[in-house]
């Protein structure tokens, strides 16, 4: 059942990652500049980040199964209408439903976790399906591009949307959303009572702790991975595409193999959960730090480290998910789960967006042939979001403590028993 789960937020990755690598490709199909090519993963994130609260507030009435399902019909249909399009318009609507339809997906398996799982084993299990969901965005990546050059641009979006008939099949046929016995995990929620909720939710110094923590460690892999990170190791670092790809098969594996890692300490240490995204920010920060400011193209290895620095932010924002579980009631946890992964996806789609007009800004006339300055100052826009979530996380996580302490003391007690 949970095999399953995964497997479509596999194939929802790997959509989301498709224009990491497909991005050159796709300014030549469609014969569009960079802010146009920002504009697709943009209007993905938008939509997906857009779409989460709502998303929360469905799976909280008709449960997991029934959502994934829909992501999966979605989805499908949209990968399709971007195989088959010739026109940049047509592009970016399936790219609006491929958002819409991935939105659907991620949490659902949260709530799948929460009801089959014991809490112990919540970080862990949640980092596992980081994990092999990143496989996706593994994919995305060398036989993607391999693809691309040798079966060409609808074959290999056709085929790639094809999936999601079997996985929704699938999902229909195994997926349920408690264990036999349990309660029902659907809950029918007036108008009212879901204003309430978010609002609870929103107030809730833990659950923004999450949400900072979420939109501050995880927005770099993304813009990363989804679309800048191998046009900017190609044409910033001079690197050749088959390097370029290598480095964005390495972030991938980063997410994969750091998420038990993290999931196996923050399970042993609960108390130490923001201290951990924050080291990870800083590492971060430092990293790129010294590749921007390295004379000429920043040797491989360097951008190695800095490829591994960014792919633990992927692993380091599902903590955010483990505060919500924390501090959420179980009634209002898809609300709240909502709430905390708009966060990063925010965060992401401004930078991929600043990245694009930057790049367009710098770069005189309509030419896209980016030069390594223009790269340089269309990725320090990411400071702005490493400064301004790490000062939130650090003022939420104070607050956020000292709300545990009242309103759950026997959890802050359980926490805190190995600080004694």
């Amino acid at each position: 059942m949970w095999v399953t789960g995964v497997s479509v937020y596999f194939l929802a990755i790997f959509h989301r990652s498709s224009l990491g690598v497909a991005g050159i490709a796709a300014a030549e199909r469609f014969d569009i500049s960079a802010s146009q090519l920002s504009t697709f993963t943009m209007v993905q994130l938008l939509v997906y980040a857009a779409m989460q609260i709502p998303v929360g507030v469905m799976l909280d009435r008709f449960g997991p199964q029934r959502m994934l399902f829909g992501g999966a019909v979605v989805m499908t249909l949209a990968q399709l209408g971007f195989a088959f399009t010739g026109s940049y318009t047509g592009a970016l609507a399936a790219r609006v439903f491929v958002g819409m339809g991935d939105a659907m997906v991620f949490i659902s398996i949260l709530r799948l976790i929460a009801s089959w799982f014991p809490p112990m084993r919540n970080p862990v299990m949640t980092q596992f399906t980081s994990l092999l969901g990143q496989c996706g965005a593994l994919v995305a990546a060398v036989p993607l591009a391999a693809s691309l050059s040798s079966l060409g641009w609808t074959t290999t979006f056709a085929v790639s949307a094809a999936l999601g008939v079997v996985l929704g099949i699938l999902v229909l046929l195994v997926v349920r959303d408690v264990p036999p016995g349990a309660a029902s995990s659907r809950h029918s929620k007036s108008l009212a009572t879901v204003r309430r909720d978010l609002a609870l939710a929103w107030k809730d110094p833990g659950i923004r702790l999450a949400l900072w923590s979420h939109f501050t460690a995880q927005f770099a892999a993304n813009v990363m991975g989804l679309l800048w990170g191998f046009p900017f190791f190609v044409d910033s670092e001079h690197t050749g595409r088959p390097t370029a790809a290598l480095l964005v098969s390495l972030l991938v594996l980063t997410m994969m193999l750091g998420g038990p890692l993290i999931g196996w300490f923050i399970a042993h240490n609960p108390w130490q959960r923001s201290t951990v995204v924050l080291s990870i920010i800083g590492a971060i920060v430092a990293c790129w730090t010294a590749v921007l400011l390295w004379p000429g193209d920043a040797p491989v290895w360097l951008l190695a480290v800095m490829v591994v620095a960014t792919g633990l932010g992927a692993p380091g924002s599902m903590i955010s998910f483990d505060l919500a579980r924390t501090f959420a009631p179980p009634r209002r946890l898809g609300s709240a789960t909502g709430i905390v992964n708009i966060g990063g996806f925010v965060a992401s789609l401004l930078t991929v967006l600043a990245i694009g007009v930057l790049l367009d800004v710098v770069t005189p006339g309509s030419s896209t042939d980016y030069s390594p300055g223009a790269y340089a100052v269309a990725m320090s826009v990411q400071y702005v979001g490493w400064t301004v979530g790490g000062v939130q996380i650090w003022r939420y996580r104070r607050k956020a403590r000292a709300h545990l302490a009242e309103s759950q003391p026997d959890t802050y007690a359980e926490m805190t028993k190995h600080l004694r």
